[in-house]
């Protein structure tokens, strides 16, 4: 396709667009497991036409215990290329959560490995479905292609790093957890965790960035949202969740809004979590 590709399209954009032989649609839902969802079997159920599945557990890496590290990256471009992903393809993700749940993490291993060519799906599988537009079932099979992924460092953070950025306040910390797990009163739903969140981190739950229809908000009230709570869109970002998955919306909305110097903390609480000699703050954010 010789068109830009926006970072977010609507659905009307893509139905438009469907069929096209360079456009990659990806199903990349993910659920919780308090959620009672299966991902695979929603697919094969009914998937917009023409989408590949993009398995978010699969392309973690095997070798931790930690859920959805990234993996290496000749190991994601053996993934991508295998389903049919190549280095010339626009590429747009959704997911079936209604608040970007795990399409934005999608996005964001495109980026990270080197593929800008990457778009979100405007209230994804939902907003689909209310329109009443078509579904495919089954599995679709594409030729193999050719992807290369190249990593950027610079878009992760380690634990060590995150917590000099706890000391130091050089880069905002931004939790996208619910408020109740942030402030500690909720329990997580992994065990052997740890309530509350780290310290001098800023609470910006990623359902909070969609309106009622899991759309998202437009540009001006997200950056509202964030200079709400506290967090300075111009400002270097480092962003946390549970797992690594739902912080990438607040990464995806700083890039719509522009900002640069953002990265992921790519280990998250369930890895902060559970450590014993790293400090835990509980309440609201400071």
């Amino acid at each position: 396709m010789n068109e830009p590709l926006p970072a977010l399209v609507s659905t009307a954009w893509l139905g438009e667009r469907l069929g096209h032989p360079r456009l990659r649609v990806l199903d990349t839902s993910w659920y919780l497991p308090a959620a009672g969802r299966d991902p695979v079997a929603e697919y094969v159920a009914g998937h917009i036409p023409g989408a590949l599945f993009f398995d978010l557990d699969a392309n973690s890496d095997p070798s931790t215990d930690l859920p959805h590290m990234l993996p290496a990256a000749d190991a994601f471009a053996e993934r991508m290329g295998a389903i049919g992903v190549g280095d010339e393809d626009d590429v747009v993700v959704y997911d079936g959560s209604g608040s970007n749940l795990s399409a934005a993490r999608a996005w964001w291993m495109f980026h990270v490995f080197g593929h800008d060519r990457v778009a979100v799906l405007d209230g994804g599988m939902r907003r689909w479905q209310d329109e009443g537009r078509p579904l495919e079932p089954g599995r679709v099979a594409l030729p193999p292609a050719r992807f290369r992924a190249r990593f950027r460092s610079e878009q992760v953070r380690t634990l060590d790093q995150v917590q000099e950025a706890s000391r130091s306040g050089a880069e905002q910390i931004v939790d996208a957890r619910p408020a109740g797990r942030f402030a500690g009163r909720d329990p997580e739903p992994r065990p052997g965790l740890r309530g509350g969140h780290i310290p001098g981190s800023r609470s910006v739950p990623s359902t909070s960035l969609v309106d009622e229809h899991g759309l998202l908000l437009p540009p001006d009230e997200l950056r509202r949202r964030l200079e709400d709570a506290g967090v300075d869109p111009g400002r270097p970002v480092v962003a946390t969740c549970g797992s690594g998955t739902s912080a990438c919306a607040v990464l995806f909305a700083l890039h719509l809004l522009g900002a640069r110097g953002t990265a992921l903390y790519d280990g998250s609480w369930s890895e902060w979590g559970r450590r014993t000699d790293v400090p835990v703050a509980t309440g609201e954010a400071q």
